[in-house]
């Protein structure tokens, strides 16, 4: 059986970039939105911090999330969103699943 994905990934967006940020992340969530495997697409934002966003995805399996953010495709949708990206690793799976864990780089 294949394990369900969790993908977090997270966003600073000054207060005044707001209006150029919600235009740009609405295609990247519609480009998610119609992805084969995709089961949730959720955009949110911190209670404390109000320039901290987080778009939220599940996906059936690992393979699934990763055809969704490769090709053409998913560089047209995500691109614009980029800037506001913050670098840090966004996929996840469960415990169990996930056998041995390889930190980036650790080759």
């Amino acid at each position: 059986m294949l394990a369900p994905v969790l993908a977090i990934h997270r966003f600073r967006v000054p207060v005044d970039r707001r209006q150029e940020f919600r235009p740009a992340v609405d295609v990247a969530l519609e480009h998610f939105r119609s992805r084969p495997g995709v089961e949730s697409v959720d955009l949110v934002r911190n209670l404390d911090d109000p320039q901290l966003w987080a778009l939220v995805t599940r996906w059936r399996d690992v393979g699934s999330y990763r055809r969704a953010i490769g090709g053409a495709a998913a560089t047209y949708a995500l691109m614009p969103v980029m800037p506001y990206a913050i670098d840090e690793p966004s996929a996840y799976l469960p415990e169990d699943e996930l056998g041995e864990n390889v930190p980036r780089g650790g080759f």
